[in-house]
């Protein structure tokens, strides 16, 4: 990893050079009484971008009915989100950075309102799978400006950790916000509000932008790294796509393996190319900082765990338990409650005095062990006596992990290099719930149909497979604790002071 002190916890021995374009461009920052406006519109769009990973997810047994699409294809209603959303992360990350964070923001909000549109007027499955994807191109537009409008805004340790703390518990607990919403609105409503309701968050994310967010004065543009944005798109799209053909192929298909190996060459060759351009897409020196490199690869295991867990409690809730759209979505308001209250209220305190490292490390042990007490789950379960304490621990664990290594990985970070270091945030977590939702699908499967094959009876099938999911997002989680204990540094606390004062302009540049 990087040993340049800049990066690590040793403070600098002398002031950081200030770009030239730094002096001649002064970033606008947001008024110190006014940055607390600019958190509450960049969460409200950054909901909008989470929840909307899950929030179809009850209404797809509506839509299935209204629009007639078979059992086999209903996966892709949500793939096609994740798809364009996860493989053009680092793409949005970049114009960004070249065209404005918040031009590419207000961009972002408006096209992602436009499509949720689309897909609510949907007639057939295709306009339904082509308008959640264009859900997916424009959230990757929007969600790397949102995290670095953010990173910009609040320098100071304390603030700062304060800030994250706030979007961490919206990142953590958007999925399950998704999954409550998703339930109100089909139970009261129809599926196709649940895209609808995008544009009330569009609509107050775009006014509140224009009022209250500030316009950065932008540097010299740098080329756009087009071999760079084709290699990663394509092989990301690749991972992917290879991940949710094994859920419905299986590991053996020839497609499903193609897929899989040629998104591994194309982002290997990603990583050749942007260590070789003068303009890079990803600027290497972002993730191979040890903090930094340990924090997303932590949000990546997070997000294997999380999303596999909320679709297989779901699944529970609904089908074993027998829960009803609105009741199932209900169900999940105790874990984005845990998540925030341990984002907001624990995170902020802590992590300026005892740094990332304990806080993911502790958080990975919690959450794992919060998803482990959902093995106690049976057939006649109850809802307050088995699952409600899961849901408890298991978000208190994830809000501080998330709301720490959201910190982490964009402490420290140069103006220029903000839109990227957002967008590989973002995009660890997207891939890692895309991986993990079709892997932990997969090995589902594979639980069931062996149980049903040693005879046992189709609900004790069902309930084994669920059991099996679990325990395997709770070891993604205890990973979390491993990858934080060996790669993050136990100094962050002096880095993260360091980087707030390094990220400043420089006094002769500023208004």
């Amino acid at each position: 990893m990087n040993s340049d002190p800049t990066l690590t916890g040793t403070p600098p021995t002398t002031p950081p050079t200030t770009p030239p374009s730094a002096t001649r461009h002064p970033a606008h920052a947001a008024p110190k009484d006014r940055r607390w406006l600019v958190l509450a519109v960049i969460g409200i769009a950054q909901l909008a971008v989470v929840l909307d990973a899950t929030i179809v997810n009850i209404a797809l047994p509506a839509a299935q009915a209204d629009l007639g699409f078979a059992d086999d294809q209903r996966q892709w209603v949500v793939t096609a989100y994740s798809l364009a959303f996860g493989s053009l992360l680092l793409l949005g990350g970049r114009l960004g950075d070249l065209f404005g964070r918040k031009n590419l923001f207000l961009v972002g909000l408006t096209g992602f309102a436009g499509a949720s549109v689309a897909g609510g007027l949907a007639g057939t499955f295709g306009q339904l799978v082509a308008a959640r994807a264009g859900q997916g191109v424009f959230g990757a537009l929007l969600a790397p400006s949102a995290l670095a409008l953010l990173t910009t805004t609040f320098t100071e340790p304390k603030d700062r950790a304060r800030a994250f703390g706030v979007f961490g518990a919206i990142a953590g607990s958007g999925a399950a916000t998704g999954v409550l919403l998703g339930g109100v609105l089909t139970e009261y409503t129809t599926w196709r509000w649940c895209l609808y309701v995008n544009v009330v968050f569009a609509v107050v994310g775009v006014v509140g932008a224009l009022l209250v967010v500030p316009n950065p004065a932008r540097g010299r543009r740098p080329r756009l790294d087009l071999v760079g944005t084709l290699t990663i798109t394509l092989g990301l799209v690749g991972i992917v796509y290879g991940f949710s053909s094994a859920e419905t192929a299986g590991w053996s298909d020839t497609v499903t393996i193609a897929s899989l190996a040629l998104g591994v060459v194309l982002v290997a060759l990603f990583v050749l190319v942007e260590s070789r351009v003068a303009n890079p897409l990803l600027p290497l020196r972002i993730v191979r900082d040890r903090d930094r490199g340990g924090a997303l690869v932590a949000i990546g295991l997070v997000g294997v765990a999380m999303f596999g867990i909320f679709l297989f409690l779901t699944y529970y809730l609904a089908q074993t338990l027998g829960f009803s759209s609105l009741r199932t979505g209900l169900s999940f308001l105790p874990m984005p409650i845990s998540i925030m209250a341990a984002a907001t209220q624990i995170t902020p305190r802590l992590l300026p005095r005892v740094g990332p490292k304990l806080l993911i490390s502790t958080g990975g042990l919690v959450a794992a062990a919060g998803v482990l007490l959902f093995l106690r789950t049976d057939v006649d379960s109850t809802w307050a006596g088995t699952v409600l304490p899961a849901l408890v621990v298991t978000g208190l664990g994830m809000g501080l992990i998330v709301s720490s290594a959201m910190n982490t990985a964009t402490a420290g970070v140069a103006r220029a290099d903000a839109g990227a270091a957002s967008a590989s945030v973002n995009t660890f977590q997207q891939v890692g719930g895309s991986i993990g939702t079709a892997l932990l699908s997969t090995i589902y499967a594979s639980s069931v149909t062996g149980r049903l094959e040693s005879g046992a009876a189709p609900a004790d099938a069902v309930l084994h497979g669920y059991h099996v999911a679990f325990a395997c997002g709770a070891l993604a989680l205890v990973l979390v604790t491993v990858v934080a204990g060996g790669l993050v540094n136990r100094n962050s606390v002096r880095r993260e002071r360091a980087a707030a004062v390094n990220s400043l302009p420089a006094p002769s540049a500023a208004h």
